[in-house]
Formats: structure tokens, C-alpha cells, sequence
């Protein structure tokens, strides 16, 4: 099993497929990175030579922002606009959906579970 990011690659997927499992790499980069490298689309991560795992892990290291780093950056810029208090800031604060929209229904993700209104009884069906 390949070690690299600190993410375990799995070894019977296709590097390309392999390499989506470091949170930060997704279609483009992973080929991107195997074309770096000069690695064949179709080799899997259990073909793989010590001296290719190691080259995958330095190009990363080098040209990329990664696991950690990434959520950790990620993390900074969510907690800058809620400093800043802009609106995209405090729908983050309030824990509701950021990008426009509706909760009037739906976003139930988001705010979680419905509790019921105190006080306000339940629809009758009419019949």
C-alpha cells in the first residue's frame, strides 16, 4: 500500500483513480500529476516502483496544496469573512446555506433537523 500525503493510495485502483483519495486532488491534477511523471493511465498503484512513489510524493509536495494545509487554509479564509462580518461571513456564522439558496424550505442539511413550532398545531387533513 502507497503512502503518499499521508493519505493510504489503494493498490488495486488505477493511480489516476488512486490519487483522487488525497482531499485537494481530483480528475485534472491526478492526471496531471501522472503526466509530470511519465506514468501509463492504465498502470495500477501495486505496479508501482519505490522510485515513481517517490517522485508522485515530491511533485505533490512541491506544486500542490494538500490534505492538511489545504483544510487548514480553507479553514482560515471561512473564519476571515465571518471576522470581516460580510454576508457570506454571516450565513457561516448562523450555520445556513451561504451561496443564495432558499430556507424557507429545503436547506435542511444545512440547519438541521425541523422542530416543531410550541404552540402551533398539527395540519388536519380535509376531507
Amino acid at each position: 500500500m502507497a503512502r503518499i500525503a499521508g493519505v493510504n493510495i489503494p493498490t488495486a485502483k488505477r493511480v489516476v483513480v488512486g490519487l483522487q483519495y488525497i482531499h485537494g486532488i481530483g480528475e485534472k491534477r491526478a492526471q496531471e500529476i501522472m503526466d509530470k511523471v511519465h506514468i501509463p493511465p492504465e498502470r495500477r498503484v501495486s505496479q508501482l516502483t519505490d522510485q515513481e512513489v517517490l517522485q508522485i510524493r515530491e511533485v505533490i509536495d512541491r506544486d500542490y496544496l494538500v490534505e492538511g494545509d489545504l483544510r487548514r487554509e480553507v479553514q482560515l479564509n471561512i473564519k476571515r469573512l465571518m471576522d470581516l462580518g460580510c454576508y457570506r461571513g454571516l450565513r457561516h456564522r448562523k450555520n445556513l446555506p451561504v451561496r443564495g439558496q432558499r430556507t424557507h424550505t429545503n436547506a435542511r442539511t444545512r440547519k438541521g433537523r425541523s422542530r416543531p413550532i410550541a404552540g402551533k398545531k398539527p395540519a388536519v387533513a380535509k376531507t
